[in-house]
């Protein structure tokens, strides 16, 4: 596969026209995303976007005494650091890889510099941040509102429609960030739904069994993002998810 070809499995970068292909894709540079890897952190510069391919990004909130919280789900459907582009000072957060896999980078100055000589692709940039806003607000909400199993539901379900397959792969030390509840909260919710049929859980791997299942599980907010991300992108979350393939970056130039 060609480095476009492997690029355009973002739908960010596949918007690129011939001419800001050209241009940026000198700078892109092709990456392992190994599980749990810290891609940045809000307390330090931010130097880099991040366009995942076959990863997954969550997005975590930091609060001021140190406690983590995950406010979005990133996929091959968006980008990580996209308060950059708009001009923004980054919100309190960390970028962790949350489901292994590959994608690209691209260092926040020349994205600044490519959308200050270009508009052809800056109406989709911002739909998806209005897109990726709604999901931060959303998941706030839900963490004040709604079950613990809820909530669950509509992070498993949320997960997987950015990935191939029926499973999730987790590191311990993030589970308990997933949701912002004590870990072994997040266990019992897990067991629950295990107990029920809907999901299989051991040695940090979950296998959704019944989709349909957690989907009646979940609360409304599942729907309210899922319906943001089809409405202001045009496309269906369950569309975008990439054939699963082995990592090979000896091809990348």
């Amino acid at each position: 596969m060609t480095m476009q070809t492997e690029a355009a499995l973002n739908s960010m970068l596949a918007t690129l026209s011939a001419t800001e292909w050209q241009r940026i894709h000198p700078k892109l540079e092709m990456i392992d995303m190994p599980l749990g890897t810290t891609l940045y952190d809000s307390s330090h510069a931010m130097s880099y976007v991040y366009f995942p391919c076959s990863a997954t990004i969550a997005l975590l909130h930091i609060s001021k005494s140190g406690i983590a919280a995950e406010i979005a789900i990133i996929g091959r459907e968006g980008m990580a650091g996209i308060s950059l582009m708009v001009g923004g000072e980054p919100i309190p957060s960390r970028a962790v890889v949350q489901s292994a896999g590959y994608g690209f980078r691209l260092e926040s100055r020349a994205l600044k510099n490519e959308f200050g000589n270009s508009t052809l692709s800056m109406p989709l940039f911002l739909r998806y941040t209005q897109a990726l806003i709604t999901q931060m607000a959303q998941t706030t909400s839900c963490r004040h509102h709604h079950s613990l199993e809820q909530q669950l539901c509509r992070w498993l379900l949320l997960s997987l429609e950015r990935q191939p397959g029926n499973e999730l792969e987790l590191k311990e030390d993030l589970i308990g960030d997933i949701l912002g509840a004590e870990r072994e909260e997040v266990m019992d919710s897990a067991q629950g739904l295990q107990r029920s049929g809907l999901i299989h859980y051991e040695n940090s791997r979950i296998i959704a069994l019944d989709k349909a299942g957690l989907k009646q599980r979940a609360c409304e907010c599942y729907v309210e993002i899922k319906s943001a991300y089809e409405r202001l992108l045009n496309a269906s979350l369950d569309g975008l998810a990439p054939t699963s393939r082995p990592l090979d970056l000896s091809n990348s130039p």
